[in-house]
């Protein structure tokens, strides 16, 4: 079974998504904020990291572009998850190392599925 970490400010879409994930089939981690999501990646090592782009204390960002420069989670792909769909957004998304950039708001069954695809390109 596959785990995954869903950073995610806003608990509602957090408690659906972890939902949604575990109901899958997946083990899920939460976290709050980008901060706690990269100190939870550290501890957990997730098969794959589920992030928002606007959070407190540090944005998705910048969250994966930390995660990304740490040598022992760099393999580790991110999905963001944002309602920001401009061009720019999704480019500074990718730029900063996700693997792929899925517009809110999305249906359960077009998260598993990309869930699903991600994970089989990327098996550890």
């Amino acid at each position: 079974m596959a785990k995954i970490l869903i950073a995610e400010d806003e608990r509602d879409i957090r408690d659906l998504i972890t939902f949604t994930l575990r109901f899958a089939g997946y083990e899920v981690v939460a976290a709050s904020n980008g901060e706690e999501a990269v100190n939870l990646a550290h501890q957990e090592r997730p098969d794959l990291i589920l992030m928002d782009v606007r959070m407190p204390r540090m944005t998705g960002y910048e969250a994966c572009a930390a995660i990304k420069a740490d040598p022992t989670l760099k393999d580790i792909p991110v999905m963001f998850l944002s309602a920001k769909g401009q061009e720019s957004e999704i480019q500074a998304g990718l730029s900063a190392g996700a693997t792929e950039y899925l517009l809110k708001p999305f249906a359960p069954d077009q998260l598993t599925a990309r869930i699903q695809t991600i994970l089989a390109q990327h098996k550890r």
